[in-house]
This record gives C-alpha cells, structure tokens and sequence, in this order.
C-alpha cells in the first residue's frame, strides 16, 4: 500500500513537470542613444522547463538563443547596416492563468552575448560603395539583464506565447552612450510532460 502511494505521488508530481522545446521569431531594435535604429527580423529557439504549482500559477526556466539587434538609417558614408546580436537567454517567469490555458507571464532574464555580426554598405570614394562586415564582441557588454512580460495561450499541449523583453542593461562598452535591448519574441512549443 505504501508502495502504491508512492507510486501515486510521483505521477501526480510528474504531470505537474514538463519541458517544452520552442522555436519562432524575434523583432528587435535597439533603444537609447541610437539615432535611427529600426527594427529586424531574427530567429529564436530553445527549452524551457515549467512546473505548474496548480491550476492557477506556473514557474518556468528555459534557456533560448535569440537574435537580437537593429537595422540602421543610412549616413553618409554608410547605407543598409544591419546589426545582429545572438543572445543565449535565461528567462525565469511567473505564469498566472486568468483563464483556462490563457497565462499572463512576467520575471527576468540574464542573457549572455554569443556573438555580433554587422554588415553594410561603405562609401569608398568617387561615389562607389562597398560591402563590408564586422564580426567580434568589442565595445559591447557581455551580460544583459531585461524583463521578459508576456501572455501565452494553450491548445491541447501547443504553446503560442508572445513577449516584449525590456532590456535594462547599458550593453555599450565602448562609450558614454546608452543603448538598450528591446526584443518583441513569438514563439510556438510543445508541452512534453515527464
């Protein structure tokens, strides 16, 4: 009998668990001290772990690599910049459920800088323009805190969750100006009980 319970125990624990791998897309810009910074496209794929307290409230921790950054107006001596920011993410949320499978979802997410890739066209004298493109992680921060906030929505065991993440670090490293992650993520997962 005490066998049976335990038994009983670990199975009701284990529907509470679950893992959901997730893929989609990120809009991303950069805020602050950016004149012209305009929005891009990037990709963003990961796992978070969840687990539902009850029928109300659910934590999560995952781990996603998001491409972050901005495209930028063009100057003079530069047209079509594009910069991309990839970005492993650690969000940790907090899921209300105002209704069923409806989450209203906020918490914070430290986020490491992988890498930086920036390209463009140059301005190489009597009118002609070149392509060039800079890689590396000079003059940035490798840490970046934001706050991830968010509404997700169930369907049987898919998960479609949109979030805006503010970014509160300073990422400039290399001068006084302030520039900011802002990162507008959709993503698609699939709930994986164990």
């Amino acid at each position: 009998m005490i066998a049976a319970l335990m038994v009983a125990t670990l199975s009701a624990n284990a529907q509470q668990m679950y893992i959901k791998p997730m893929v989609g897309g990120t809009l991303s810009t950069l805020t602050g001290d950016t004149d012209g910074a305009k929005m891009k496209i990037g990709l963003v794929g990961g796992a978070e772990f969840g687990y539902n307290i009850n029928d109300m409230f659910a934590v999560t921790a995952g781990a996603l690599v998001s491409m972050q950054g901005a495209k930028s107006d063009d100057t003079p001596l530069i047209k079509d910049v594009s910069t991309t920011l990839t970005y492993l993410n650690i969000p940790v949320l907090a899921n209300v459920y105002v209704a069923p499978g409806l989450a209203i979802k906020a918490g914070l997410q430290p986020g490491f800088l992988l890498s930086q890739k920036a390209k463009g066209d140059m301005l190489i004298g009597n009118n002609s323009w070149e392509e060039f493109e800079k890689t590396g992680t000079d003059g940035l921060k490798k840490f970046d805190l934001s706050i991830p906030l968010g509404l997700s929505y169930e369907i049987s065991d898919f998960v479609i969750d949109a979030r805006y993440n503010l970014g509160l670090t300073n990422i400039n490293d290399g001068n006084d100006e302030k520039v900011k992650n802002g990162v507008i993520m959709l993503t698609v997962g699939y709930k994986i009980p164990f």
